[in-house]
């Protein structure tokens, strides 16, 4: 199974994410939001996903991930059937060195939420640290995207 190292921080409000970089929408539901396993489906583009996420490790940075591709016309049915609440945001691809953040601005009930994520080979690799981010929450359940869909950011 593979291992998803990354790091998360917000995003400097009034930057002009969509200015950076490749964007694409994404909508996303989960079968199972548990801290255990997360099982989410989601729609990225004109692509379709089911994902399966481990327990991270005490720092929230790592742990283990499957995903596997799927038509769209199954997730949206698949959709269907997911916990109440879907996240739907617009993730923008910004290449900084030679890492790429992924950017998500959040829509709906999670509307005003930026949060940026780089993906890492290893917790302690180095890396260039935009001035567009500001807080870490890498380890922050509240950001975890199964979260947000229990208690949304428009109501913290």
């Amino acid at each position: 199974m593979a291992k998803e190292i990354e790091r998360k921080f917000l995003v400097k409000a009034g930057t002009n994410v969509e200015s950076l970089g490749k964007t694409v929408r994404i909508v996303q539901g989960y079968w199972s939001s548990v801290k255990e396993r997360t099982v989410r489906v989601r729609i990225k583009g004109d692509k379709g996903f089911i994902t399966i996420k481990g327990i991270g490790n005490d720092s929230g940075t790592t742990r283990y991930e499957w995903e596997k591709e799927l038509p769209v016309s199954e997730v949206e049915e698949l959709l269907k059937i997911c916990e109440p609440g879907v996240i739907d945001k617009t993730r923008t691809q910004v290449q900084v060195g030679p890492h790429v953040f992924e950017v998500d601005k959040f829509a709906g009930d999670n509307k005003g939420l930026i949060v940026a994520e780089v993906e890492l080979q290893d917790e302690h690799e180095k890396f260039e640290r935009p001035e567009w981010l500001t807080e870490e929450v890498t380890g922050d359940t509240r950001y975890y995207n199964s979260m947000l869909m229990k208690t949304p950011f428009t109501k913290w």
